[in-house]
């Protein structure tokens, strides 16, 4: 039987007009402590984006979904957090904010692959 550790995630969400609370998913977080794995993919739906907001900057979202991509990765992409374990990287991710790249709820599951997890997750919640 493979071993299966337990892995958190969170969806992360694009509120373009904050004031409305309209979002769209636009990627994953994925977290396991057992294999000091972080690690974030993005998928942006620019006809989604456009529909909730036509002035959407597509290009700023595009750099925000990039950026938790690179605080995931680590080293310098991760600025201030490129000294930090991959779980206080998760957890810094994943804290409520009011922006418009905006983590959902966290949930938590088990898997053999971490790495691969995240592409599931990606497809299944976000493509």
């Amino acid at each position: 039987m493979t071993q299966r550790d337990v892995f958190e995630y969170a969806v992360l969400r694009v509120v373009p007009r904050v004031e409305r609370g309209e979002c769209f998913n636009a990627g994953v977080l994925v977290y396991c402590r057992a294999k000091s794995f972080v690690a974030a993919r993005t998928h942006l739906d620019e006809r989604k984006l456009a529909a909730l907001d036509p002035q959407a900057d597509v290009v700023g979202v595009r750099a925000a979904l990039r950026a938790v991509e690179g605080v995931c990765d680590g080293g310098d992409a991760a600025g201030q957090a490129s000294g930090d374990d991959p779980g206080r990287r998760f957890r810094w991710l994943i804290a409520p904010r009011s922006t418009v790249v905006q983590p959902g709820a966290v949930h938590s599951g088990l898997t053999a692959d971490p790495a691969a997890e995240v592409e599931r997750l990606l497809d299944l919640l976000v493509r």
